[in-house]
């Protein structure tokens, strides 16, 4: 039987992010996983992940995402390199629309920088990309994206320097808690600990049952494409970017020889088993990811290079989950991030740390709470 002060289920961005600042706070802490750092199993693969701060899905996130944004330069400041690259985020949409109107509301609200482009100024910043008649276009410099395998490894890496342990290749069968005392059940014996935080991405329905929350868990694919422009390259001035047109599609420029990346936000497929979900090409999703480059990115070659697929594990609300359990105030949790969860990472490994340790946190997150699904609500 291993003893711990804390331990963490699951160490994907923000399990990784919780150890390090665990560890970082003197707790004898292990983060636990069926999986090794990195893996492609879960939601935090892939390469990138967008990071930005003008949050259509509403304002309340914006002061979680600036301390993200404080962290995430801290991290780099302590391993000596580069995780966060800021190319810039080009959103387009109706400007009735969910994403422009909610871009726009959330920096009126906070004094975010974002420029109003007219389609023929986005047309002479970014030849490449497209933006329908009905359609604005708005700017955030001050956003980009996140390398997401690296930013787990290394908060991984750094919590175990700081005197914290990782055990891959353990499979988290329960947990049973008291308000002393908290025993996970594990394919490598039984772990105590004073504490827990569970943060198990797709198998949180199976793992947070008690939060009684309808979780989905969907399968979404990544698809990278050759490109035929340098104006798609990020050393070239490519932004990240997000389209609001018959739906949400989401990309990523040229970083290396794979080309682009970009993938569909909306629809997706929802499974029951992810450790067992298939990794093959949806061939209605691609159709649909060629015909917006088609009219949209028009200089993207249809050449794939690679494919990929990613859960989103999705709340009724799609807001996320993070909150101490009801009956269970040492357990904290943090589920249905609802596949833009990745960018809070830093802040929200940050934040259930002062939750499960002190009771409180001073990040605001009281809208996240789990109350608000009490008697079905949402």
């Amino acid at each position: 039987m291993a003893d711990f002060d804390a331990i963490v289920v699951g160490s994907g961005g923000v399990g990784s992010a919780a150890l390090y600042h665990l560890a970082k706070r003197g707790v004898r802490a292990c983060g636990l996983d069926r999986f090794t750092p990195g893996h492609s199993r879960g939601s935090s693969h892939g390469g990138t992940r967008v990071i930005r701060q003008a949050y259509f899905e509403h304002p309340d996130y914006v002061p979680l995402l600036r301390r993200s944004y404080e962290l995430w330069d801290e991290l780099e400041q302590a391993i000596g390199r580069q995780l966060f690259y800021r190319v810039g985020l080009l959103e387009v949409g109706r400007p009735d629309g969910i994403v422009v109107g909610g871009v726009r509301e959330s920096a009126r609200q906070y004094g975010l920088a974002v420029e109003d482009l007219s389609r023929e100024e986005a047309a002479r910043r970014f030849p490449g990309y497209r933006v329908p008649p009905d359609c604005e276009a708005v700017f955030e410099q001050n956003a980009g994206y996140l390398l997401v395998e690296d930013c787990v490894c290394e908060h991984i890496r750094l919590a175990v320097e700081l005197g914290g342990q990782h055990h891959a290749g353990v499979e988290v069968l329960g947990w049973d808690s008291d308000s002393r005392r908290i025993e996970v059940q594990t394919t490598n014996g039984v772990y105590t600990a004073t504490r827990l935080i569970v943060t198990a991405g797709a198998w949180a329905p199976t793992l947070l049952s008690q939060l009684d929350v309808p979780f989905r868990v969907l399968r979404k694919h990544l698809h990278w494409f050759e490109i035929e422009d340098d104006g798609y390259r990020a050393d070239c001035g490519g932004p990240t970017f997000f389209y609001d047109v018959e739906g949400f599609f989401y990309g990523f420029p040229a970083i290396d020889e794979l080309g682009l990346k970009i993938g569909e936000h909306s629809n997706g497929e929802q499974i029951d088993d992810p450790l067992n979900a298939a990794e093959d090409i949806d061939e209605n999703d691609v159709r649909r990811v060629r015909e917006f480059l088609g009219t949209h990115l028009p200089n993207v070659a249809h050449r794939s290079t690679r494919h990929a697929i990613c859960f989103y594990t999705v709340s009724p609300d799609e807001h996320f989950v993070v909150d101490r359990l009801a009956e269970q105030p040492n357990v904290v949790a943090v589920a249905g991030l609802s596949g833009h969860g990745f960018k809070f990472a830093s802040a929200l490994g940050e934040a259930v740390v002062e939750l499960v340790l002190d009771g409180e946190t001073s990040a605001q997150i009281g809208f996240l709470g789990s109350a608000r699904f009490a008697n079905g609500s949402s």
